[in-house]
C-alpha cells in the first residue's frame, strides 16, 4: 500500500529512511488506510477511529516493507527480480502488522483475540482485504514507478542526444572552418606574391593593407559564429585590398540594411562569395568588372547577394567548387534551412544569392 509517484526507479537506489517515508508516498498510504477504515463504519466490534487506526498501522508497515525492499539488499541474485521481493515482503508483513495493530488497540493477546468470535471475525475482516488488495496496490505502485522511470530515461536520452548532436555540429563547423581559413589566406598571399614578383610599386602598400586586414580577421576565423556586421567589415577590407592590387579592373560597393547587421552569420560566409567573384569572375576578365555586395532582411529571412560583372558561369563553371560546396554545408549545419543560388547576371557575370533564417546573434 504505497505510492509510486515518489520513486522513479524499481532498482535499488541510494537513500535514507527519509526517501522511504517520502510525503507523497505516506499521503497515498494514509488515504488508502482511511478508505479501508471507512469500510468498517458499521462494525460493532470497535469504534470507527479504532478501525482507522488499525488500517493505518497495517498500511504504514506494508509501505515500510515495500520501501525497504526497494533499496535493500543492494544486490540480488539474477533469478530474483526486485519486484517479486517487494510483493513477497508486503504479503509477509501484513499478518504481523494486523496482529500488532489489534494488540495496540486493546484487543488483548493473540490467543485471547482468536478465542473471542467477534474479535476473530474483526481480525479476519481486516487481514483478508489487506492480503487481497495490498499486493495489487503495491504492484500498481511498481507499474507507475516503471512508467516514471521510462519517461525519465526517455527525457534523459533526448537531452543527451541533443547535446551530442550539438557537439557534433560544432565539431563539424570547426572542421569546415579550418578548411576555409587556409583556402582564403593562401589565395590572398598568392596575390601579394604576384605583385612582388612583378616588381609592382604597389606591393608594399598592398602588403601593409594585408597585414592590417589579417590582424582584424584572423582572430575570428576559428570561431563558429559571427554577425553580418563583422562579415560586411571583413568583405569591405578585402575588396579594398583587392582594389589596391588592380585599381583599374575592380570596382565595388558594399551595402547592408541596418536591420541585418545584428544577425548571426557563420564566419567568412560573405567572404567566400566575394572571393569567388574576384577569383573566378573579375580576375579572368581582361577588362575586369564590378562587384556589388548587399545584405537585406525580407519576411524573416536574411538575403545576402553578391553580383559581379565578370566572365560569367559558362566560361568558368562556377556552379560548384570546394569553397561553395563547403559554404553550403556550413550554412546547412548552422541553420538547417539555408539556400545558395547561382544565376547568370545579364549581360555578363554571376549573381550569388545566399538566403537563411534571420536570427539575432547572441554575441
Amino acid at each position: 500500500m504505497s505510492d509510486a509517484s515518489s520513486s522513479s526507479s524499481l532498482s535499488p537506489v541510494p537513500g535514507s529512511l527519509n526517501s522511504v517515508l517520502a510525503w507523497p508516498r505516506v499521503r497515498f498510504t494514509l488515504l488508502v488506510a482511511l478508505a479501508f477504515g471507512l469500510m468498517h463504519m458499521g462494525s460493532a466490534t470497535a469504534p470507527l477511529p479504532v478501525w482507522i487506526a488499525r488500517t493505518t498501522i497495517v498500511a504504514l508497515l506494508a509501505m515500510l516493507a515495500f520501501g525497504l525492499f526497494e533499496r535493500w539488499p543492494a544486490r540480488l541474485p539474477g533469478w530474483l527480480p526486485r519486484w517479486v521481493l517487494q510483493l513477497v515482503g508486503v504479503v509477509a508483513v501484513v499478518p504481523f502488522a494486523t496482529i500488532f495493530a489489534f494488540g495496540l488497540s486493546g484487543a488483548g493477546s493473540f490467543h485471547a483475540m482468536m478465542a473471542d468470535p467477534a474479535q476473530r471475525a474483526a481480525f479476519y475482516s481486516l487481514l483478508g482485504p489487506a492480503l487481497m488488495f495490498g499486493p495489487w496496490i503495491a504492484f500498481g505502485a511498481m507499474v507507475r514507478q516503471r512508467d516514471a522511470l521510462a519517461r525519465d530515461q526517455a527525457l534523459t536520452f533526448q537531452l543527451e542526444r541533443s547535446e551530442l548532436e550539438r557537439k557534433a555540429v560544432d565539431a563539424r563547423l570547426r572542421l569546415l572552418q579550418t578548411q576555409v581559413q587556409p583556402h582564403f589566406l593562401f589565395n590572398t598571399l598568392a596575390n601579394v606574391r604576384a605583385l612582388v614578383n612583378a616588381g609592382s610599386p604597389q606591393a608594399p602598400a598592398v602588403l601593409d593593407s594585408l597585414i592590417a586586414y589579417l590582424r582584424a580577421s584572423v582572430p575570428n576565423l576559428s570561431e563558429t559564429d559571427s554577425t553580418v556586421a563583422r562579415e560586411v567589415q571583413l568583405v569591405r577590407a578585402y575588396l579594398e585590398l583587392m582594389h589596391m592590387r588592380m585599381p583599374d579592373r575592380l570596382h565595388f560597393s558594399v551595402h547592408a540594411d541596418e536591420a541585418a547587421l545584428g544577425l548571426r552569420c557563420p564566419p567568412v560566409t560573405l567572404m567566400t562569395l566575394v572571393e569567388n567573384s574576384v577569383r573566378h569572375g573579375i580576375d579572368p576578365s581582361e577588362e575586369g568588372g564590378r562587384i556589388d555586395v548587399s545584405v537585406m532582411v525580407r519576411e524573416g529571412r536574411c538575403i545576402a547577394r553578391v553580383m559581379d560583372t565578370g566572365v560569367g558561369l559558362q566560361e568558368t563553371g562556377r556552379a560548384g567548387g570546394t569553397g561553395l560546396d563547403t559554404l553550403r554545408e556550413r550554412m546547412q549545419l548552422a541553420f538547417g534551412d539555408a539556400q545558395l543560388r547561382l544565376t547568370a547576371n545579364a549581360p555578363h557575370g554571376v549573381c550569388a544569392e545566399l538566403e537563411f533564417p534571420a536570427q539575432r546573434s547572441g554575441a
